[in-house]
Order: C-alpha cells, then sequence, then structure tokens
C-alpha cells in the first residue's frame, strides 16, 4: 500500500490589495465575511472562529511558517496555491511572489491557476452581479508573459513535481481559445528552459468529459464531485427562491454524509484520475441564505472519507498516488483545516491518524 501524496489547496488573500478596498471598503479581507456570518437555523455552526493562527494577515512570514508546521505534522506533502492571471493582470500575488522571494516556508508548493471571471456575488449574495474582472486571454503573447512570470517558481526545489514534470492544475479547462496551443507552447519554454515540461491537471466533475481532457493534452483530472453539490445551490440565489426562504426559513444544505456517499459512489481510480476530497463546506459567510452548506461535518466522518479514499487509491504507485484537500484556510467557504474553536485540531489529527495507517 503506497502512501498518498497530500496536496492541499490554498488560498493567498487575507490580507488587504487594492481592487478590495475599491469594491468593499478599506480593509476588506476573506476575515470581513467570516467573522460577521450568522447561524441561519439550529445546529448551524456559524461564526467560525480560527484558533491557533487567529485572524491573521498572510503578510507576515511567521504566519507562513505556522502554516506550513501544521500541514506538515499533519502529513501534507504541499499546498496547491490558487493563483490570478487576467490577460497580464495579476491580483492577489504578493503572497506567493513573497513565498518564492524569500524562500519561507521551506515547504513545497505547486500552482492552480483560477482562469475565471469575478463577480460581485463572488464576495457578498445582496450584491449585483456586476463584473469586477473578466478572464480574457492574450493569445501566445500572453501566454509567454506568464510563463515567465512564474518562471522563479517553476524553477524552485520546492515545486511539486510528477515524475519530474511541474504540477500545474487549471480551474477551467476548456475556458480556453485553444487549450492544445497553450498547453503545447508551455511545455516548449518549460524544456528551453531547462525544466521537464508540466504535469497539467484539469479540475472536473463529469466522467462523460474526462476522454475530451485528455484529448487536448491535459495529463490527469482531479475529479471534485462537489462541484455538482454548488451547481444545485445556484438556484437558490434567484429571487423568487430568495424571498420564498425567508418565508418558510429553509437553508439550502446537505448532509456530510450524502457528499460522502456520492464521492465513494462517483469516484473510480483510474490512470490519471485524481480525487478531491472535503472536509467540511459552507457558503453562507460569502452567499448568505443562498450559500451552499454541508452540514454535521465532523473530524469522525472526515476520518472515513479519508480511509475508503486511500484504501481505494491504494494500488497506485507513491509518485502517482495524488489525492487533493479542497482546503487547507477557505474559511469563507467554510472550507478548512486550519485548527478553529469547535474542533481544535480534530481534522487534522484525523488525517494524521488514517495517513498513518497506510504506512
Amino acid at each position: 500500500m503506497s502512501k498518498p501524496r497530500l496536496i492541499a489547496f490554498y488560498l493567498p488573500q487575507y490580507y488587504p490589495i487594492p481592487e478590495n478596498d475599491e469594491w468593499w471598503g478599506t480593509g476588506f479581507t476573506e476575515w470581513t465575511n467570516v467573522g460577521s456570518a450568522k447561524s441561519l437555523f439550529k445546529g448551524h455552526y456559524q461564526p467560525k472562529v480560527p484558533a491557533d493562527l487567529g485572524y491573521y494577515d498572510l503578510r507576515v512570514t511567521q504566519t507562513r511558517d505556522l502554516q506550513a508546521d501544521l500541514a506538515r505534522k499533519a502529513g501534507i506533502e504541499g499546498f496547491m496555491y490558487w493563483h490570478y492571471w487576467f490577460n497580464g493582470r495579476k491580483i492577489l500575488d504578493d503572497v506567493f511572489e513573497d513565498v518564492v522571494a524569500s524562500g519561507k516556508p521551506d515547504y513545497p508548493f505547486s500552482l492552480c491557476w483560477a482562469n475565471h471571471s469575478w463577480y460581485k456575488k463572488t464576495w457578498k449574495a445582496k450584491d449585483s452581479n456586476k463584473l469586477l474582472i473578466e478572464q480574457t486571454y492574450g493569445g501566445e503573447k500572453d501566454a509567454v508573459d506568464h510563463f515567465n512570470y512564474l518562471l522563479p517558481a517553476f524553477k524552485d526545489k520546492r515545486y511539486i513535481r510528477v515524475d519530474g514534470k511541474l504540477l500545474f492544475g487549471i480551474f477551467a479547462p476548456f475556458h480556453f481559445p485553444d487549450v492544445k496551443a497553450f498547453i503545447t507552447l508551455w511545455n516548449r519554454l518549460a524544456e528551453e528552459n531547462g525544466l521537464n515540461g508540466f504535469y497539467f491537471v484539469a479540475l472536473n466533475e463529469k466522467p462523460e468529459r474526462v476522454k475530451e481532457i485528455r484529448d487536448v493534452g491535459y495529463d490527469a483530472i482531479l475529479m471534485d464531485y462537489m462541484i455538482e453539490f454548488r451547481k444545485r445551490a445556484v438556484v437558490y440565489t434567484n429571487i423568487f427562491f430568495r424571498a420564498l426562504r425567508k418565508i418558510i426559513r429553509n437553508v439550502p444544505r446537505h448532509d456530510y454524509n450524502r457528499y460522502s456517499e456520492l464521492m465513494m459512489k462517483r469516484f473510480k481510480p483510474e490512470d490519471g484520475l485524481y480525487p478531491c476530497i472535503y472536509q467540511n463546506f459552507d457558503h453562507t459567510p460569502r452567499s448568505g441564505a443562498g450559500g451552499l452548506i454541508l452540514h454535521n461535518s465532523t473530524p469522525a466522518k472526515w476520518a472515513r472519507l479519508c480511509r475508503w479514499t486511500f484504501d481505494i487509491c491504494k494500488g497506485r504507485k507513491h509518485e502517482d498516488n495524488l489525492i487533493f484537500i479542497k482546503a487547507w484556510n477557505e474559511w469563507g467557504e467554510g472550507n478548512y483545516l486550519e485548527p478553529d474553536l469547535k474542533y481544535g485540531h480534530g481534522y487534522l489529527d484525523k488525517l494524521k491518524e488514517e495517513l498513518d495507517k497506510t504506512l
């Protein structure tokens, strides 16, 4: 039984940027929504309060060191930082740039390009659906500029590799005008710079699109079945359903076991397919009563999902036994492994316990 390579998604927010100051008010960060979240029904765990690390600022090096220590002790190999690039425009780039430039924390990392547009409703449901930043692509020149900007990170010894290739995730795998050309170009640029090319991973929840994704050049697919639950919740954001919910006091929620059972039913460990597992999820700090909730998550239920996932993937060689966790610190989506006041280190401890059983 090979030991899994656990990669946790990491949100590089939690510090003020000019764009958020303009859109939401001076000093806005993810913590603004987290701290003001309300309990919407009996037993609804809100607000969620961070424990060990507090309401941190990610510009502080010591905070990032402590995050890496917690993750390392839990058996997580490294972080996959969300990365934002809008045809040459960079946003939320300060933290990762400092990680690369400073060499701290001394902890493995990779990147996933969040190649989608930003709307006001991304952060606050009561606001309009005004477009804030549109995800566009500038052709070959933009792709080259993008690669060159990230080249110092790609050359960093900490960058996570799979069979010698650079692990790079893409959130919307078909959003490109020409995906195949992008993949070919970046692989060529990597080789010209003394690197072994990329291991491109596409995020996806539809088994029927697996062949299509592989045919355009992606090396692997990250199967994210929570996307299905999130799409079901979209209907609840329409005006009629918002009004109806106020009358019947209904909030779109699913029991955590329902998500786990879906994961166990749907995921098959075929070559190039990797599981993406959630320990919790609650979008209401961002979306209010229209936000999707995985209700009744506990460390014990999380341990059960980890145990199943590690077991079903046990036949893979270690190098290829990638398991992705969403997420390390997406507090505004109630989706985090970091300690909180209710469960402490419970989720981290259970992850480590189940991981140790694979050795």
